[in-house]
């Protein structure tokens, strides 16, 4: 079983190992109802409780299946969390769009006003089939998804979103809210507007990004505020590495540059001096840091969920870290996972 980290100041524990359900959305390739079905399975069976979806993925295919799995056990069991910021329009025919292989026809609209995200949480309510949604995140609001239309478009969010977020908190209706972005400067800029219980996180805080240890993860500790690692892998390169024969190894969505390859492949020398996966490496360093509280790759099928698991429990020597460290590949002063001396 894994042990359970608080988020917040609310009452809810979340296992340090959740479930990011973008896969199944059909993310990349289709997947069967089934297989789906097999993986939440597996992940309860295992010890897992949290588990992560959005509207966005798959346009409501991924809240349909992880509702119908997660119908079949006790909400006490389980802390379920979604997203709202986009509102799902319907479309003419359902068309692979976005990455998604989604039979859904719908569209997605941004919508952070306070009428939309009202709107998006209770067409998320509707979709799950669950009486409960414990976090609410403010999906993908920042100046990397909208660039200039940033500025004009947080505002919107700030005024009319998070007052949204902050009477379904209030009311009782979610237990905590944060946003679910791929950036952490904008996590930093919506704290001086309210109080968000947590952030997901997506590839900010990695092997290969520690920057936002700079001033981001100390105002969450000083403001108790948590965070949810999503993309511990980097987008997968931190997960296949660079040396497998037919493979392309992407960094945040896009194929690796040499640079990031070159820094991988040192990470992979020492990886292979203290025979330690690097997949395993990327899932564990996270949690060092006492503001993390989970780290939620993306898992596709009930193997992947054992194969994740085991790789969590490898134990790792404090002498790899160390290495990072002397090597230059960690910020000198990261916190490092305590593991056994070799």
């Amino acid at each position: 079983m894994f042990k359970k980290r608080q988020i917040g100041k609310t009452s809810l524990q979340v296992t340090e190992l959740g479930f990011g359900a973008a896969t199944l959305g059909n993310l990349y390739h289709p997947m069967l109802d089934s297989a789906a079905d097999e993986s939440i399975n597996k992940a309860m069976e295992l010890g897992l409780n949290q588990f992560d979806t959005a509207p966005y993925y798959g346009f409501g295919l991924s809240e349909r299946r992880v509702g119908n799995a997660l119908r079949n056990y006790d909400s006490k069991d389980y802390v379920l969390s979604t997203k709202v910021g986009r509102i799902l329009e319907p479309c003419a025919k359902a068309e692979d769009k976005y990455g998604f292989c989604s039979p859904m026809p719908f569209e997605p609209k941004y919508d952070y006003s306070y009428d939309g995200i009202m709107r998006s949480f209770e067409h998320s309510i509707q979709r799950l089939g669950l009486s409960k949604i414990d976090i609410l995140y403010m999906h993908d609001i920042g100046r990397a998804t909208h660039g200039d239309d940033h500025e004009r478009l947080f505002k919107i969010a700030m005024e009319g979103g998070y007052k949204a977020m902050d009477e379904l908190r209030s009311q009782g209706l979610v237990s905590a809210i944060g946003l679910g972005v791929n950036e952490y400067e904008v996590c930093e800029q919506a704290m001086d507007h309210g109080y968000f219980d947590c952030f997901l996180l997506a590839g900010r805080y990695t092997l290969l990004e520690q920057k936002s240890l700079e001033s981001f993860l100390p105002r969450c500790i000083k403001e108790n505020s948590s965070i949810i690692l999503g993309g511990p892998y980097n987008s997968g390169i931190l997960a296949t590495g660079v040396r497998k024969k037919g493979v392309v190894p992407h960094y945040n969505y896009e194929p690796a540059s040499e640079s990031i390859i070159k820094t991988v492949a040192r990470i992979e020398d020492i990886c292979q001096e203290f025979n330690v996966p690097l997949a395993s490496a990327a899932l564990q360093f996270p949690l060092a840091h006492p503001a993390v509280v989970s780290v939620i790759p993306g898992l596709s099928s009930a193997s992947r969920v054992e194969t994740t698991v085991a790789q969590m429990q490898i134990n790792i020597p404090t002498e790899f870290w160390l290495a990072l460290q002397n090597a230059g590949l960690l910020y000198p002063d990261v916190p490092v996972p305590k593991g056994a001396a070799e």
